[in-house]
């Protein structure tokens, strides 16, 4: 029977974990026996040498942070990194003995078995052991494990857990000078959705190897991305562009010109569909006197944003700075673990995994004193509160500068470029939300042209406020529309008409900000999976990234039509929400998650017995005779779907395994014979380009995706192009030719 083999001696029998104990404080004096009583005194006058006193052993996640923090603590402490989990479940089987309450087999993680010994080695010269992992489900459970196999070893040893929300001198002496027991409750939480991520993985993924191909894999969350990022696909795909106009009149008074846009006619919103509609309209106005009909007044209140939550941060890095969700994470974890200052190394961040706006008492003393220092008239006269969402756990503050004195241009010459300028949105976001609001003071115009009435409308700042403080965060707002002072009843010179040809935008696929931002709403993963999620999603090839947007992978649509009919109720967003709102009660102690687990996991394990018996396998079906030719045996070559997309393979496999990449269009190149593939630089970020099969012979390369069709005008291949103006749409490869192909039958040459 699987059972949880490390750590046996580390709870009584009645489950209690084991006696903790304060050790040794920093500065204070030491609060654990000494290894050995003091020497007593003797006649003799030769003195004996003095044993070394124990030091406490303290145990982070990564070397940086062991870094930073024993310059901290100084020579009684000895602090190491168990570079994250040490123990997990076996990667070659599930792992859990779903027939005794879902137990868990741990075992040491292969390649750890020697830092776990040194650990040991290490923890059996200290008086005491600090467990200073995240203050999160993972370190608590990193924390567990760690502890369960130091006592299993060390039954006597005096360990303790200690947490912190930053990386700063006394947030660590704060920590170290009240240590805790391990919460029993945050490591069952994790344990719940280790082990039901394991059920659900290894029950999906044979039936994925049986009826689709082998080595395939499915998650229970990432399976819920997938089939939102598949059902945004086929709206993208469905969409049909609809043709519409704009019309622009421009005027000028004195020295002054300026444009306004048509808002209504006859008294109504017009609906300008083709461009004899707009031709109808300037008929019929034109030669008609140009009067100012109205001028409007009003004055907006902007408010400043709240600190950034870890889905805040990764949207607005996405969108502002064009990071990754990984990126991101990776360079929030170097601020926070610890940048060396000088001769001074500090956690320059707040713990970066949180999903809530919530500031202490501290940070508020911090953040205003600065402000009142620098920008006094811009300090409100009492704090400024953010209300933290219902659905939050709120188990950390949000992400913040651990000190306000430490501005971006004080700390630039420190960082890298990207490092820089991560914390630079971090700073002004916690900054700016502590200061008043900005005022804006808009004036909106109407020119009635006849039965025509053409608007433009202009704002000012009144008031800074927060905005003083913004400058990479600063909006980018469109070129300033420089109107003159006008009044009602005053007559403009009309310059001319600009009628504008548009089509309508169908749903964008989604980003990593944008499918973090539907992930939170729909309650579907937390602060510390949004980043995995897209990973896993990539690494396995289910969707790739394309001009920063996730576009699902003809294996990835496949996958998903296969669990979407089969389980619907396991990667619906309604039952993934709910599996992370159990989570959270068995975190506080309000849920059994063994209970749970057996109501889910019965009616499951039969569902997908009966599918392994009843589901129609389409292992082969994907395969595509082609009319090409084995050049090193002359069999037919097939077209298959492979673990990178689709590729040519020849028929005669085992006996010949040539494969060759799946041709996308003719090279255009005058007299040449070859094919554009896919191909994919093996240095730097791998990024994927097109070229001539016949390379070196011929270097015809370009970023663009090519489709099956060819331009009517010059015969080239169309590839894939998207814009704001035109969205998605297809444009001739030819760099002499302009032809657009929005909507209308595409051009499929003969040969």
């Amino acid at each position: 029977m699987a059972t949880e083999k490390t750590g046996a001696k580390a709870a009584t029998a009645d489950g209690k974990p084991v006696k903790t104990v304060k050790p040794a404080l920093v500065g204070g004096a030491a609060a654990v026996k000494p290894a050995a009583k003091a020497a007593k005194s003797s006649s003799s006058k030769a003195a004996k040498p003095r044993k070394a006193v124990a030091k406490t052993l303290v145990i982070v996640e990564s070397p940086a942070k062991a870094k930073t923090i024993e310059k901290y603590l100084g020579n009684k402490y000895t602090v190491l990194a168990s570079m994250g989990h040490l123990i997990d479940l076996p990667k070659s089987r599930m792992g859990v003995d779903v027939e005794h309450d879902f137990t868990p087999e741990y075992l040491t993680i292969r390649g750890k078995a020697k830092l776990l010994k040194d650990l040991q080695k290490e923890a059996k010269k200290s008086c005491a052991v600090m467990l200073a992992s995240d203050n999160d489900r993972e370190g608590e459970a990193i924390a567990y494990h760690i502890r369960n196999a130091l006592v299993d070893k060390l039954p006597d040893l005096q360990t303790s857990r200690i947490v912190f929300n930053e990386i700063t001198p006394q947030a660590i002496r704060d920590a170290v000078q009240s240590p805790h027991s391990l919460d029993e409750d945050k490591v069952n939480a994790q344990k719940a959705r280790r082990v039901l991520d394991r059920v659900v993985g290894y029950s999906l993924s044979p039936l994925l190897w049986k009826k689709v191909k082998n080595g395939l894999s499915a998650g229970r969350v990432q399976s819920v991305a997938l089939r939102i990022i598949c059902e945004r696909e086929r709206e993208v795909e469905q969409f049909i562009p609809e043709e519409y106009w704009s019309l622009e009149a421009d005027f000028k008074k004195g020295r002054y010109a300026f444009s306004a846009e048509l808002a209504a006619y006859q008294g109504e919103r017009p609906a300008l569909r083709k461009e004899s509609d707009v031709q109808a309209i300037i008929n019929a106005i034109d030669g008609q006197p140009c009067v100012v009909a109205d001028v409007r007044e009003a004055e907006k209140t902007v408010r400043p944003k709240p600190p950034f939550t870890t889905s805040t941060l990764q949207q607005t890095a996405a969108n502002r700075l064009g990071f990754t969700s990984k990126k991101t994470m990776q360079l929030a974890q170097q601020l926070y673990e610890g940048i060396a200052l000088g001769s001074t190394r500090i956690g320059l961040i707040t713990y970066m995994r949180t999903d809530s706006v919530r500031l202490s008492d501290l940070a508020l003393q911090d953040v205003r004193a600065w402000i009142g220092t620098n920008y006094p008239v811009e300090l409100p006269g009492t704090v400024v509160p953010y209300a933290t969402s219902k659905k939050a756990e709120d188990a950390h503050e949000a992400i913040r500068p651990t000190m306000t004195q430490y501005t971006p241009d004080s700390v630039a010459k420190y960082l890298s470029k990207d490092q820089l300028r991560l914390y630079t949105i971090i700073w002004e976001r916690f900054v700016a939300c502590q200061m008043i609001p900005a005022r804006l003071r808009s004036t909106t115009v109407d020119i009635a042209v006849g039965q025509a009435t053409f608007r433009v409308s202009t704002s000012r700042v009144v008031e800074k406020g927060f905005q003083k403080v913004i400058k990479l965060l600063a909006s980018k707002e469109d070129k300033e529309v420089v109107v003159p002072e006008l009044r009602s009843g005053e007559e403009l010179n009309l310059q001319g008409y600009r009628p504008e040809q548009h089509f309508t935008q169908g749903p964008a696929r989604f980003t990593d900000a944008s499918i973090i931002k539907m992930l939170e709403e729909k309650g579907i993963g937390r602060p510390s999976t949004y980043a995995p999620i897209i990973s896993v999603l990539l690494e396995r090839y289910y969707v790739t990234r394309d001009n920063k947007q996730l576009v699902p992978t003809a294996l990835g649509l496949i996958i998903n039509d296969l669990l979407v009919a089969s389980f619907p109720d396991v990667v619906d967003t309604g039952f993934t929400a709910g599996m992370e709102t159990m989570l959270d009660e068995v975190e506080d102690s309000k849920r059994d998650w063994v209970a749970t687990l057996k109501e889910f996991y019965g009616p499951f394990k039969l569902k997908v017995e009966n599918l392994m018996e009843t589901l129609a396998s389409v292992r082969g079906k994907l395969d595509e005779p082609t009319d090409k030719v084995c050049e090193k045996c002359g069999k037919p070559m097939v077209k298959k779907l492979g673990r990178f997309g689709f590729f040519l393979a020849c028929s005669g496999f085992p006996e010949c395994r040539n494969t060759k990449s799946v041709p996308l269009a003719r090279c255009p190149r005058p007299d040449c014979s070859g094919e554009i593939v896919a191909r994919r630089k093996t240095k730097g970020r791998g990024r994927e380009f097109y070229g001539c099969s016949r390379f070196p012979d011929c270097d015809f390369v370009t970023y663009f995706k090519p489709t099956n069709t060819y331009c009517p005008k010059c015969g080239w291949f169309l590839v894939e192009r998207f814009d704001k103006k035109q969205g998605s749409h297809k444009a001739c490869i030819n760099p002499t030719c302009d032809y657009l192909h929005l909507q209308g039958d595409e051009h499929v040459p003969e040969n």
